[in-house]
C-alpha cells in the first residue's frame, strides 16, 4: 500500500515549531495553533521569518522528511537533508550514463516529449473551454506547433537540438498563455516569462508554483537514491539541482500551471492577493501564499492513471513514480525512460 503523505507548509510570520514527544506543534506568540503526529508528514516548508527547533530537525533528518526554507516571496534559500543513503551503484551508473552521449540524448528527448505533450494537453483542454472564437483557433494553432515540435524532437540525433526544441515549445506555449486565461484578463494577463523576479501577477503566481513542485522532485529524486544534482537536460553547474530540474520539466504544467489557471479563472486567486514591490517586481502576499498552498496540495491528491503502469494513483505520487522509472532505467531495467503523460 502506498500513502502520499502531507507536506506542512509554516506562513504565520514569527511561528516556532517545535517536536512535543512524537507531536509537532506550530506556536504563534507562545500559543500552540496547529499540532499534528509528526509520522502522518512526509516535509515540511517553511516560508520567510520561522524558526524550527534543533529536535525537529534532527528527527527529520533521521527519518528522510525533507525540511525546505522558502524566503517570504517563496524563492528556495535552504534544505535540509540527513546522511546521504541510497544505492552507491545506482549513482555510479547514473554518473556513467552521464558520460554516453547516447544516453544522454535518450533520456533528455524523453522528458522533453514528456513535457510538450503535458503542454499540448493544457493547451487543448483550453481550446475547448474557449469562450471566444478567436481564443480556440489561436490555442488549436498552438497545439499544431507542439505538435510540430515534437515531430522535429523525433529527428534530434544532439543534446543541444533536444535544448534549443525545449526552449522554442517553451516559447511557443506562452506565447498563448493569456489565451488560457478566461477571468479578470486586465490584471492577469502575462508580459512574457519573467523570472527572479516576477514582473506581474500570472508569473509571480508561477514563479511560486514552480518552487513548491521543485521541493517535490527534489525529494522524489533522493528518496530513490538519485543525485539530484546530476542531470541529463539540464547542464551541470555547483548547486544546480540539475536531475530535479529534468524530472520538473513533465510536472510544469500538470501541476503549476493547472493550478494557476485554475485559481485565476475561478475568482480563487484575485489582484488582493499581490503586492508590487519597488523597482516593478510583483509577489503573491500572505494570504495569496496561504490560498495557493492549499490549492497545490489538492491537487496532488487528485489521481489519474499512469501511463505505463495502467494504475490510478494520485498526481503527487507522480514525480516519486517517474524518478524509480529513471532509476530502473539507469540500472538497464527498462530499454529507455518512459516520460510522464497527463491525459
Amino acid at each position: 500500500m502506498e500513502q502520499l503523505l502531507n507536506t506542512l507548509y509554516v506562513m504565520t510570520q514569527g511561528a516556532y515549531v517545535r517536536l512535543d514527544h512524537e507531536t509537532l506543534k506550530v506556536e504563534v506568540e507562545g500559543s500552540t495553533q496547529v499540532q499534528v503526529p509528526l509520522h502522518h508528514l512526509g516535509g515540511i516548508i517553511c516560508l520567510g521569518n520561522v524558526l524550527i527547533s534543533p529536535g525537529v530537525i534532527h528527527a527529520c533528518a533521521d527519518d528522510g522528511r525533507f525540511i525546505v526554507m522558502l524566503d517570504h516571496v517563496g524563492r528556495f534559500k535552504a534544505r535540509v537533508v540527513g546522511p546521504t543513503t541510497g544505492n552507491v551503484l545506482l549513482r555510479r551508473a547514473q554518473h556513467k550514463a552521464l558520460d554516453d552521449s547516447q544516453k544522454t540524448l535518450a533520456i533528455a528527448r524523453n522528458l522533453v516529449a514528456g513535457k510538450i505533450r503535458n503542454a499540448r494537453t493544457i493547451v487543448l483542454r483550453g481550446a475547448r473551454e474557449a469562450e471566444e472564437k478567436e481564443d480556440e483557433a489561436g490555442l488549436r494553432e498552438t497545439a499544431n506547433r507542439l505538435a510540430c515540435s515534437l515531430s522535429h524532437l523525433e529527428r534530434s540525433t544532439a543534446i543541444e537540438e533536444v535544448r534549443g526544441i525545449e526552449g522554442e515549445a517553451a516559447r511557443t506555449y506562452f506565447s498563448s498563455f493569456a489565451r488560457l486565461i478566461r477571468a479578470d484578463r486586465a490584471a492577469f494577463t502575462p508580459k512574457g516569462r519573467t523570472r527572479r523576479p516576477p514582473r506581474d501577477r500570472i508569473n509571480a503566481l508561477l514563479s511560486f508554483l514552480y518552487a513548491l513542485v521543485l521541493t517535490d522532485c527534489l525529494a522524489a529524486a533522493e528518496g530513490v537514491g538519485l543525485d539530484p544534482q546530476v542531470g541529463y537536460l539540464h547542464t551541470l553547474r555547483p548547486g544546480r539541482p540539475a536531475l530535479a530540474l529534468d524530472l520538473m520539466e513533465e510536472f510544469r504544467t500538470v501541476l503549476a500551471d493547472r493550478v494557476a489557471l485554475t485559481l485565476v479563472n475561478r475568482r480563487q486567486i484575485t489582484p488582493d492577493h499581490f503586492e508590487e514591490r519597488p523597482g516593478g517586481s510583483v509577489y503573491l502576499n500572505d494570504s495569496g501564499r496561504r490560498e495557493v498552498a492549499v490549492a497545490y496540495q489538492k491537487r496532488k491528491q487528485e489521481t489519474v492513471t499512469h501511463p505505463l503502469l495502467e494504475r490510478a494513483e494520485p498526481l503527487g505520487m507522480m514525480p516519486h513514480i517517474q524518478a524509480r522509472l529513471l532509476a530502473r532505467t539507469l540500472r538497464g531495467d527498462l530499454p529507455e525512460y518512459p516520460p510522464f503523460t497527463y491525459r
